[in-house]
C-alpha cells in the first residue's frame, strides 16, 4: 500500500508544476505542438500569395525560409513526416510537406528530402492513399489535394468538386442533406470548391452558371464568418487551406484572404513552424481548475479563474455554427466555436470554483439548457451541431456524451443543495436534465463495443490499432457511471474489467492493450479504477509509475494522444501535468476520508463516489 506522506508531497509537486503555469491573469494558456502539417498548408498558402503578387515575395521570403528549414530538420528516417515532432509518419501531412516543396522549387529527381519524400508517398499508394484514407469523407482529402493541384502535382479533375453553392442556404438546412464535409468545414467549402470552379469548371454548363452565381453570394458568407483574428477556427490549416484558395483564384486582395495572411504572419513561431492551433485556453484553464484539490487555489486566484471563464461564455448565436447563447469554446479567441466539450467543462469548474458572483445562476442555467437543447435524438452529445450525422465528427460521440452527464449531475445536486429545486424554472430543468441523463445512458449502453470498451472521438493512439484510444474513451466514460453512483451496473462493471486488464507489466496504461505506457492514460485510467477496492493493487502499481515520474520530474514529457480536425494528431504541455495532478488529487482525498472512517484502509468501498470538492454528493 503506498505511503501517504509520498503520495501527498507527490500531489504538491504536480500541482505546483500546474500552477506556475498559469498566467499573470490566472487562467491557463499551454501551448499546442509545432505541426509538420500546419507549417506546410502555411508556406504554401503564403508562395501561392507570392505566385499572384510577386511584388509581396520579400514581405514574405524569410517566413517561407525559416518554415522549409524547420520542415527539414523534422523529417522522420522513413522520409515522410508526421503531424507532430513525436508522431509517426503518415500519408497526409507527408503529401502537404512534399507539395510545399514542390512549390519552393524542391524536386524529387535532383533533391534528397523531396526523394525521399515522393518515395514514402510511393510505398503508401501514391495520391490514392488520400482518398483510401478518408473514404466519403472530404473533409481533409479535398484540401489535401487541391495543394496537389496547386503545386501542379496532380489535374484539377481528379479532385471532385465541392458544392460551394450550398453556401448560399441558410445554416438549419444543412442538417437535411448530406454534405461531403463536416459542419466546421464551411470555408473550406466555400473557398475549395470555388477555386476548383475557376480552374476547372463542370462541364455541365447548368452546373457551371448556378456556381458562377452562387460565386459572390458565398464570398460574401464566407467574409461574414471569418472571425476577427483572421483565423477560422483559430486553425492554421483551415486558413491557410481557404487562404491559397483565393490565391490562387486572383483573389489575394479580397479582405479574407489578407486577414488570413495576417492570422499566419501573427501565429508563426520563432524557429519557423505553425501550431495546429492558437491556443487551448479555455480548455486547459478548466482542466486545471477540475485536476486541483479545492484548497491549492487561493481564494483571489480562484476569483480570478472564475471571472476570466464567465468572459468566455458566449452570449450571442454565433455567427459561424449559429450556436445558441450560453456554450464555451476551447480558446478565449474569436476564432473559438461552443461546443459539448469546452462546455461541460467549464461548467464543472465554475460549480468547483462557487465564485460569489451575481453572473453564476444565470451563467450555468443558460449553459444547462445550452447542453440540453444541443442533445441528439439517439441520447448522445454531439460537437458543435444538433442533428448533424452523416459524418463522423458531426455524430453523437461517447467521450462527449459523458462529460455533459457529469455537468448535468453536479449542476443538479447544486440546485438540491442551495434548495432552489423549488423554483418553477429550476424544477423545469431538472425535469429536462433527469430525462436527457437517462437517454444519455441508454446511448452509451449502446455505444459500448463488443469488447466493452468505448472509443472516444478527439484523442487517439499512434500505438493502438486503427489509431483508436480505448483507455481514454472506457476512462472518460467510467467518470460519468462514478459521478451518478453507477458504477456496479452491469455495463460500466463490464468496462472497468476491461481497463484493469490493459494494465501493461510495467504499472503504466497506453491507449489500448499491449500499448506503451503514457503518463496522460496511466493517470486517466488509475482516476476510473481509484473508487473499486478491488482494483487497489492495480491503482498502486498506477499510482507508483505516476510518482516515479512526478520525482523525476519526467511526468510532464508529453505524447501525442490528441486527436484535432480529421485526425491531425497534436500534443498540449500541459496534458501530462493536468492529468497527474487530478489523479493524485482524488487519491489523496480519497485516502483522507477512508483514513478518518477507516484507519488503515486507503480505497472507498466499492462504487462510491469521490468526492472532489463540487457541492453535496448523494
Amino acid at each position: 500500500m503506498l505511503n501517504f506522506e509520498r503520495l501527498s508531497r507527490g500531489y504538491d509537486m504536480a500541482a505546483a508544476t500546474l500552477l506556475e503555469e498559469a498566467t499573470v491573469n490566472g487562467h491557463w494558456e499551454g501551448e499546442l505542438s509545432s505541426s509538420p502539417l500546419s507549417t506546410a498548408t502555411a508556406i504554401a498558402a503564403l508562395q501561392l500569395v507570392v505566385r499572384n503578387q510577386p511584388q509581396r515575395a520579400t514581405e514574405f521570403e524569410a517566413l517561407v525560409k525559416s518554415g522549409l528549414k524547420w520542415l527539414l530538420e523534422h523529417q522522420n528516417p522513413d522520409g515522410g513526416w508526421g503531424d507532430t515532432t513525436l508522431s509517426h509518419s503518415n500519408i497526409s501531412t507527408t503529401t502537404l510537406v512534399y507539395s510545399s516543396f514542390h512549390l519552393a522549387g524542391y524536386d524529387e529527381k535532383s533533391d534528397k528530402v523531396s526523394m525521399t519524400a515522393k518515395a514514402y508517398i510511393d510505398r503508401q499508394g501514391g495520391f490514392d492513399a488520400i482518398r483510401k484514407r478518408y473514404g466519403k469523407d472530404h473533409t481533409f482529402s479535398v484540401p489535401i489535394l487541391t495543394q496537389c493541384a496547386l503545386a501542379g502535382l496532380i489535374s484539377w479533375h481528379e479532385l471532385p468538386p465541392l458544392p460551394f453553392e450550398l453556401g448560399c442556404l441558410p445554416h438549419w438546412f444543412y442538417r437535411w442533406i448530406h454534405l461531403p464535409v463536416v459542419s466546421y468545414a464551411l470555408p473550406a467549402l466555400i473557398a475549395i470548391g470555388q477555386v476548383r470552379h475557376y480552374l476547372a469548371p463542370s462541364r455541365n454548363p447548368f452546373i457551371r452558371l448556378i456556381r458562377q452565381a452562387a460565386v459572390g453570394p458565398t464570398l460574401r458568407r464566407l467574409e461574414v464568418i471569418q472571425p476577427e483574428s483572421g483565423g477560422f477556427l483559430e486553425a492554421t490549416p483551415l486558413t491557410s487551406f481557404v487562404t491559397m484558395s483565393l490565391a490562387a483564384m486572383n483573389q489575394a486582395d479580397h479582405p479574407v484572404a489578407r486577414r488570413g495572411i495576417e492570422f499566419l504572419k501573427s501565429s508563426v513561431r520563432a524557429d519557423g513552424s505553425w501550431p495546429i492551433d492558437t491556443n487551448l485556453a479555455t480548455w486547459v484553464t478548466t482542466l486545471s481548475v477540475n485536476a486541483l484539490r479545492p484548497d491549492s487555489l487561493s481564494k483571489a486566484h480562484a476569483e480570478a479563474i472564475a471571472g476570466w471563464l464567465f468572459k468566455q461564455q458566449h452570449r450571442i448565436v454565433h455567427r459561424y455554427t449559429n450556436a445558441a447563447p450560453g456554450g464555451w469554446a476551447w480558446t478565449d479567441l474569436s476564432g473559438g466555436v461552443p461546443d459539448a466539450d469546452d462546455t461541460p467543462g467549464a461548467i464543472l469548474a465554475l460549480l468547483k470554483l462557487n465564485p460569489q458572483s451575481s453572473l453564476v445562476t444565470p451563467s450555468l442555467n443558460a449553459a444547462i439548457k445550452w447542453l440540453l437543447d444541443l442533445q441528439n435524438n439517439d441520447g448522445g452529445w454531439p460537437t458543435f451541431c444538433r442533428g448533424w450525422g452523416a459524418l463522423p465528427f458531426d455524430r453523437s460521440t461517447p467521450d462527449l456524451t459523458a462529460h455533459a452527464l457529469r455537468a448535468l449531475y453536479f449542476w443538479r445536486e447544486k440546485q438540491i443543495h442551495d434548495g432552489v429545486d423549488t423554483e418553477e424554472s429550476i424544477r423545469g430543468l431538472i425535469s429536462r436534465t433527469d430525462r436527457a441523463v437517462s437517454a444519455g445512458f441508454a446511448y452509451l449502453a449502446r455505444r459500448q463495443r463488443s469488447d466493452k470498451t468505448w472509443f472516444p472521438l478527439w484523442f487517439g493512439n499512434q500505438f493502438s490499432p486503427d489509431e483508436e484510444n480505448p483507455v481514454y474513451g472506457v476512462a472518460r466514460v467510467l467518470a460519468a457511471y462514478r459521478d451518478w453512483n453507477r458504477l456496479n451496473d452491469p455495463v460500466p462493471q463490464s468496462a472497468i474489467a476491461w481497463l484493469a486488464d490493459a494494465q501493461n507489466f510495467d504499472g503504466g496504461w497506453g491507449g489500448g492493450k499491449n500499448t506503451p505506457s503514457s503518463t496522460e492514460e496511466t493517470a486517466l485510467a488509475v482516476e476510473a479504477l481509484l473508487p473499486l477496492k478491488r482494483y487497489e493493487e492495480s491503482c498502486d502499481r498506477g499510482l507508483e509509475w505516476l510518482l516515479e515520474r512526478v520525482e523525476s520530474k519526467t511526468f510532464q514529457n508529453p505524447s501525442p494522444i490528441g486527436l484535432y480536425f480529421a485526425k491531425l494528431w497534436y500534443f498540449e504541455r500541459l496534458y501530462p501535468i493536468i492529468f497527474t495532478v487530478s489523479v493524485l488529487a482524488r487519491a489523496v482525498e480519497q485516502a483522507n476520508q477512508t483514513r478518518t472512517e477507516s484507519p488503515g484502509s486507503t480505497y472507498l468501498k466499492e462504487g462510491a463516489a469521490i468526492p472532489s470538492g463540487h457541492g453535496k454528493r448523494t
